[in-house]
């Protein structure tokens, strides 16, 4: 436990800020996911409509959480351009022999 009130008081700031940023930082981080699983679901199926929404998506949760701060622009920019490079390298022709984006989920043993 914290022995000064300033001390205190940051532990209550900080965790507030904790409570008030996860929920950003995990859409922002699940609309990601979702949207190279729509990139894997469209090299098989040709359909590029939900992939290209779940990009549009994902672009926009990583946008918003930039701006309030939740992470570094530089970090968004940085997954934007993975998530994109990986869109665009999917929509070639030879996209359908590549390896998927995301790999298998392991098996669970019990």
């Amino acid at each position: 436990m914290a022995n000064k009130a300033a001390a205190v008081k940051y532990l209550r700031q900080s965790q507030k800020r904790r409570m008030r940023n996860k929920p950003v930082r995990t859409f922002a981080r699940s609309s990601v996911r979702d949207a190279l699983d729509a990139i894997d679901d469209a090299i098989d199926t040709q359909e590029w409509s939900d992939a290209d929404n779940a990009i549009q998506r994902a672009v926009s949760a990583l946008d918003r959480a930039a701006q309030r701060g939740v992470i570094h622009a530089n970090t968004a920019a940085r997954r934007k351009s993975r998530l994109l490079r990986q869109y665009h390298a999917s929509r070639t022709p030879e996209a359908e022999f590549r390896p998927r984006t995301r790999p298998p989920e392991p098996a669970r043993t019990p």
